[in-house]
């Protein structure tokens, strides 16, 4: 077994990384393996140094990669390298010797509160089991703050109608409980009664099914969001991830305090959920700017 096959197996069974994860660094590892052989390099990967490194970075920004992108795809190395050093196969980490490109500052994407409420309260969704499906899904994504991985995971077993709550599986399979509010806990109710007695595959485990009664797809619920999402917003990115941020900065907006945020996201630090303050503080800015006499 090859030193990176070796790495995503160490993620895999005792990191317990979703399977997504472990893609995503397999991807990077491979994308950095593909550029280092147009440069003739005949190597293996652990044999790299840093001139190699710097080469790949100077590449990705060149080719349009934000600092950002460049930052997550040599993480993913960073760990290989950090894996191995573990593990006795190399005596140095070339990634020390490198400097990172600055990250810009982003401020998360979020819908607004009245956009939100249009979609949710008047968009017709249809009546049939699709439409009640999508309705729900949405819902979801937004009335918890889930990842999209974390809404295709969902296990009917994993939904508790009585006492309102859902259990999420999210990263390293670390569970949390969320309370579902009492309307959408009515809601859910309709889907599930709609699935049960409609939708193909419904002895399925899975939650959210297609319509050929198969777990939903990530692609899928990345499109059905994206599709309805643009009926109500302009904004520029309208992914399952923005609803999301939705979440967390009407949360934030309305007096939730930061660390209960932070458990609903299922955040390991604290440091990951302070972003959404930013979103909080411009709004301050702009609420100052209307009020105050002098501004």
């Amino acid at each position: 077994m090859s030193y990176k096959e070796s790495f995503l197996k160490y993620l895999e069974t005792e990191k317990r990384y979703s399977p997504h994860t472990v893609l995503s660094y397999r991807n990077d590892l491979e994308s950095f393996r593909d550029f280092l052989e147009t440069q003739g390099f005949e190597g293996e990967l652990h044999q790299v140094n840093s001139h190699d490194i710097r080469a790949w970075i100077v590449h990705m920004l060149d080719n349009g990669y934000s600092s950002s992108s460049v930052h997550r795809k040599i993480s993913g190395l960073r760990g290989f390298f950090r894996f191995l050093l573990k593990q006795g196969l190399v005596e140095s980490n070339p990634l020390d010797k490198v400097v990172l490109p600055k990250k810009k500052k982003v401020l998360p994407v979020f819908i607004d509160e009245d956009s939100m409420f249009k979609l949710l309260d008047n968009f017709d969704f249809g009546d049939d089991f699709k439409g009640l499906r999508n309705r729900t899904m949405i819902e979801m994504l937004y009335t918890t703050g889930i990842r999209r991985a974390e809404l295709t995971g969902l296990k009917c077993s994993d939904v508790d109608l009585v006492n309102g709550t859902v259990k999420v599986t999210g990263k390293r399979n670390k569970q949390r409980i969320i309370p579902l509010l009492p309307s959408f806990t009515a809601r859910l109710k309709e889907y599930i009664s709609r699935r049960n007695s409609e939708a193909k595959g419904s002895e399925s485990e899975w939650l959210f099914l297609t319509v050929n009664g198969r777990k939903m797809y990530d692609r899928s619920v990345y499109s059905i969001v994206r599709s309805y999402l643009k009926m109500v917003t302009t904004v520029e990115k309208k992914s399952p991830h923005v609803l999301r941020h939705t979440f967390a900065t009407h949360m934030l907006n309305r007096g939730a305090d930061l660390n209960s945020i932070k458990e609903f996201l299922g955040h390991a630090n604290l440091s990951a959920t302070q972003v959404y303050t930013h979103n909080t503080f411009e709004k301050l800015k702009e609420v100052y700017k209307r009020a105050h006499p002098r501004a």
